[in-house]
């Protein structure tokens, strides 16, 4: 049965979509020292050595993910994700959970549409025994046919719960409409049909071609020195194939051709996502896209849209949206909720201030906030270990500067005429719309407006 905390998880891996992790660390005099070690086997990982708490945690991905499952069976990284650590060479399910809990080791996986990732957290004290474990569940899972109809089950039972589900839904419908005919537009967690389909050779032939050391990305930080750190992360990982085998994933960019697609769900409310076709990583105007998604639609409460949507019109309790960037493509989403009877009134709303930031671009001021927000915000992340070592990791991931004053360089950088040459870019043809609630038909423009069921 899931529990709180893995519900939250999936929620988070749902609508945490945003933006990666944090996007820079600080400089050596603010934080520990990082250093690059490489183990005897040639592994490599970045450390942050820090005795003040005796724990160790280490956060790796591979290149992958969801976008290596088959087209016609979506879903096996997933299920691979949630099977590792039922059950790893001669430990069964129940033994290998036994062991875990007896020595308070953390261990999760989870499969993301271009990665999948891995987290261990353990005592400096059980830290052999911890390397170990990963090491099994990463190299001899065992995939005991009981293990997997169990969990084939759990994922069955929360595909029937996500169609009800109002934020997942337009989720779900987003990536549709912005990425048919690709990896990105099937289902990260699968549909009915591929769950039941997915064989155990479907789940090892995943892990024959996506866990490989030519791809790995490992960031450690706790209290543990480089040398010891070297030794085990050949326990971990050392036995992985050198290559990876994967399926090209092309790049692409998000495609909107719908003004509105109104799906029909039993809800008080009404889901509003919308979204545009983003600005990926590797551009040039990428830190510019994420000030200006900052100034119209950032989580504080300064944003153009918290202003002009909630606190002057009383439309919904929360907006917020930003950029979601993917490996090979990005995409901008932002979200609301309003009562069904004022969805024209705040679609409206919405597509006036998006349209205005489109034709104006920011203020002087507005940037500056922007700026230091930015700034501010991922400086706060440094504070707690877990945190920082997802930021590294991100930052490996995506080889983007790992050190404050390069991050902070781009940063300020990014002029006013940066900023509203990219506004326009960004919502200069405006946003589409998925609504996912009972909103009635002539609550909205119906021009351009598709109604399906989920």
């Amino acid at each position: 049965m899931k529990t709180t905390k893995t519900l939250a998880f999936r929620m988070i891996a749902v609508l945490g979509l945003l933006t990666g992790p944090a996007l820079f660390v600080a400089d050596s005099h603010a934080a520990p020292a990082m250093q690059d070690v490489v183990s005897p086997g040639g592994i490599h990982a970045v450390l942050v050595q820090d005795a003040a708490v005796p724990t160790i945690r280490l956060s790796f991905a591979f290149d992958g993910g969801a976008a290596q499952d088959p087209a016609d069976r979506p879903g096996v990284a997933r299920l691979v994700a949630y099977l590792l650590d039922q059950g790893a060479g001669h430990l069964d399910s129940r033994s290998f959970r036994d062991q875990l809990d007896r020595l308070a080791i953390g261990l999760q996986f989870y499969a993301g549409p271009d990665n999948f990732y891995g987290y261990l957290h353990t005592l400096g004290s059980n830290k052999e025994e911890a390397f170990n474990m990963l090491g099994l569940a990463l190299s001899s899972a065992r995939f005991d046919r009981a293990d997997v109809d169990r969990i084939r089950a759990r994922e069955l039972s929360w595909l029937d719960r996500k169609s009800t589900i109002p934020p997942l839904v337009g989720s779900r419908k987003a990536v549709e409409m912005a990425f048919p005919n690709h990896p990105y537009g099937r289902p990260d967690g699968g549909s009915v049909e591929s769950i039941k389909a997915i064989t155990i050779d479907d789940l090892r032939d995943y892990t024959s071609h996506v866990f490989a050391k030519d791809t790995l990305k490992i960031a450690v930080i706790g209290d543990i020195d480089p040398q010891t750190l070297g030794i085990l992360l050949d326990k971990a990982f050392g036995s992985l194939p050198s290559k990876a085998t994967l399926r090209p994933v092309p790049d692409v960019i998000a495609t909107l051709p719908l003004r509105r697609v109104l799906v029909t769900l039993k809800n008080p409310q009404t889901e509003i996502l919308f979204i545009a076709p983003g600005i990926p990583l590797g551009d040039q105007d990428y830190t510019a896209a994420t000030l200006v998604c900052d100034i119209l639609s950032g989580s504080g409460l300064s944003s153009r849209l918290f202003q002009s949507i909630r606190e002057t019109r009383g439309l919904t309790y929360s907006i917020s949206g930003g950029l979601r960037t993917l490996t090979h493509s990005a995409l901008f989403v932002g979200h609301a909720a309003s009562r069904s009877d004022r969805v024209g009134e705040t679609t409206a709303a919405i597509e006036e201030d998006v349209r205005r930031m489109a034709e104006t671009g920011p203020t002087e001021q507005e940037l500056a906030i922007a700026k230091s927000h930015l700034a501010g915000s991922e400086l706060l992340k440094m504070s707690e270990p877990g945190t920082l070592v997802g930021s590294i990791l991100w930052s490996e991931i995506h080889r983007q500067p790992i050190g404050f004053g390069a991050r902070k360089a781009l940063i300020d950088a990014v002029t006013l005429p940066d900023a509203k040459r990219v506004a326009k870019r960004l919502w200069g043809n405006g946003v589409s719309m998925i609504l996912v609630g009972s909103a009635a038909n002539e609550s909205i423009d119906s021009d351009h407006t598709q109604q399906q069921q989920p």
